[in-house]
């Protein structure tokens, strides 16, 4: 069982209502594992797009991202990847999008830093704050 993070849930439904606003998944999980958590947590229906390790190669390799762009219909300057790990930051990198990292993942906040993250968030209220401003401008 992997439960969301405090305040991720709300994130996602503060952003899902917005009509400016396209969610997206690029995870190095497999399709399977991501709707079993999908349909427990009953937010599928928030994304507009959900690209897994089924189909692409490995982070860093942009490739899910690249799709993910295209199937929102949105451009790198409209995109913001939000990651764990120096691998989403070096996939934001390497697709041309702006990377937020977040504190409670797996790699280091230094290490997601020196990877190029923009911005790394300490909790969920940091996270929102740097998404409120990111889709103000969108």
């Amino acid at each position: 069982r992997e439960p969301l993070y405090p305040g991720v849930r709300e994130i996602l439904l503060e952003l899902g209502a917005l009509d400016h606003v396209r969610l997206g998944i690029a995870t190095g999980k497999s399709r399977r594992g991501l709707a079993a958590i999908l349909l427990r947590e009953q937010l599928g229906e928030l994304f507009h797009t959900i690209q897994t390790a089924d189909t692409h190669p490995s982070k860093p390799d942009p490739s899910m991202l690249l799709s993910a762009m295209v199937d929102a219909g949105c451009t790198p300057a409209q995109t913001l990847m939000i990651g764990d790990t120096t691998f989403d930051m070096d996939m934001a990198k390497a697709a041309g999008v702006r990377g937020i990292g977040v504190a409670w993942g797996y790699h280091p906040v230094e290490a997601l830093h020196s990877a190029g993250a923009h911005a790394v968030a300490h909790d969920a209220s940091a996270l929102l704050a740097e998404l409120r401003t990111f889709t103000s401008g969108a």
